[in-house]
């Protein structure tokens, strides 16, 4: 898995995986394209950009740079720096003490003192107290000067530190930006300040940088992956809530499409194995290609019967499609009326496929466009290609991992109507002696209301296995 971050949990392992791809946006759909056209379009650009900033005359070192390697002045070392700006003299600080001494002795002194300073000490070498009643506003005007001094010095240091913290400051917004770009995430060494300020950006930009954690089946094998290599991002929707989301997975565009069929989990299959009746058929469409699923030999082509139809009822064919392109009714009859005033709207030409020969990287497909899957008969789901971007060192590195699941919806589990303690494993319908209709029963419960002396007391309802919602 080379750089992808694991974790053990137990016997399963759980890895990290990088996001990628567009940021979804609803009703928008992408053009039609395919993975090859994908590929060489990345590699193009790639080359433009290596092109345009002179990529072959850098010196690029093979170390990584890290945003948190930055170098950052905290608040002690500004001081100090504000300290030797402001006395970047090596004797300003010597002559600024001795002229205020000498001017402190020869106020001392005035016209009745004689007194004399020593250049070493700095202090008057023979002070004679003689002072007189006008020495003493002389010393407070002394006083007031030396404030003032001292004050103006003050007021030079503060504007020293201030004018250094703009530099960090300047610095932290510096790291913030540069961590936003790599989609770092990590904001430990941010201050206070700058983290405030940038808090709107990084909180927008939390779902990009999340790497969710997902478990990682135990392969058998390890199979490398190729370079270059696409990621799908495949999305499968409930079969009767289209817009609730029961998968999703990573899947490689050299993939075939049974992969991706043999992981997607509908409850329908689970049914119909239970009651002995599972049909192994089943297909994909996509754009204008039905992709059948004939693995097993009793396995039927769903696509016959509708391209009879499609043969037979023309008319009717292409009504439905005018109404599947135009959308809602509404718009139906919009479109139907600029169609009879225009040119009219042609049927594709379908075409039909063996899923098991069927690779990814062979279809073509719009990022964000529905297409169907069906199987057991007339379950029909939809599903999504979200977004399509190239394999990440951090990605899972063995092919036999995927398709990867991304997402799982939560399966709802009922308890039993009578006990509430137990999951209930039956159901019954009509049933004249339950508590509600439909009625939820483990089988403890069910076996204690209908049965006496191992035999059926009456039989006048209906009963079917209960699995989950």
């Amino acid at each position: 898995m080379s750089a992808a971050e694991s974790l053990s949990i137990g016997d399963e392992q759980y890895i990290s995986i990088p996001c990628g791809g567009p940021i979804y946006s609803p009703h928008m759909l992408g053009r039609l394209t395919r993975v090859s056209e994908f590929e060489s379009s990345v590699f193009e650009q790639l080359q433009n950009l290596k092109a345009e900033i002179g990529w072959d005359s850098l010196e690029i070192s093979d170390d990584e740079f890290c945003v948190n390697d930055l170098k950052i002045i905290n608040e002690e070392v500004l001081v100090n720096r504000a300290f030797e700006e402001a006395f970047k003299d090596g004797q300003l600080i010597e002559n600024v003490s001795q002229k205020s001494q000498e001017q402190s002795c020869q106020r001392l002194g005035g016209n009745d003192t004689l007194v004399s300073c020593d250049s070493s000490t700095g202090g008057p070498r023979n002070f004679e107290k003689t002072v007189s009643n006008d020495n003493v506003s002389q010393k407070r005007k002394r006083k007031r000067h030396v404030n003032r001094e001292t004050v103006d010095l003050e007021e030079g240091y503060v504007a020293k530190v201030q004018e250094l913290a703009k530099i960090k400051q300047k610095q932290d917004e510096d790291k913030t930006a540069a961590r936003l770009h790599s989609f770092n995430g990590s904001c430990r060494n941010q201050s206070p300040t700058s983290s405030q300020m940038n808090n709107d950006k990084m909180t927008s930009l939390k779902s990009t940088s999340f790497s969710p954690k997902v478990r990682l089946s135990n392969a058998p094998e390890q199979v490398p992956v190729h370079f270059p290599e696409v990621i799908l991002c495949l999305e499968v929707y409930h079969r009767s809530r289209a817009w609730s989301k029961t998968q999703e997975f990573l899947v490689l565009g050299r993939q075939f499409l049974t992969e991706v069929r043999d992981k997607i989990y509908c409850l329908t299959d689970e049914i119909m194995k239970k009651a002995g009746q599972y049909d192994p058929s089943g297909y994909f469409l996509v754009e204008d290609v039905f992709c059948n699923d004939t693995r097993e030999p009793s396995a039927i082509d769903y696509s016959k019967p509708i391209f009879k139809w499609l043969e037979h009822c023309r008319n009717d064919a292409l009504e439905k499609w005018e109404f599947i392109v135009a959308g809602e009714q509404q718009q139906h009859q919009k479109q139907k009326a600029f169609l009879d005033n225009n040119e009219k709207l042609q049927l594709p030409r379908f075409k039909a496929v063996h899923m098991q020969k069927t690779r990814f990287c062979d279809l073509g497909f719009r990022l964000g466009a529905g297409y169907l899957y069906c199987h057991q008969g007339d379950c029909k789901h939809l599903i999504v290609i979200r977004d399509m971007r190239l394999i990440h060192p951090e990605d899972v590195q063995s092919r036999a991992s995927y398709p990867l699941i991304t997402f799982q919806s939560k399966l709802r589990f009922r308890k039993c109507s009578i006990c509430k303690i137990y999951k209930a494993t039956k159901v019954t319908v009509d049933d004249k002696w339950a508590l509600e209709n439909p009625c939820y029963f483990c089988d403890l419960c069910y076996y204690m209301l209908h049965y006496a002396n191992g035999s059926l007391l009456y039989s006048d309802f209906s009963v079917y296995d209960y699995l989950h919602e």
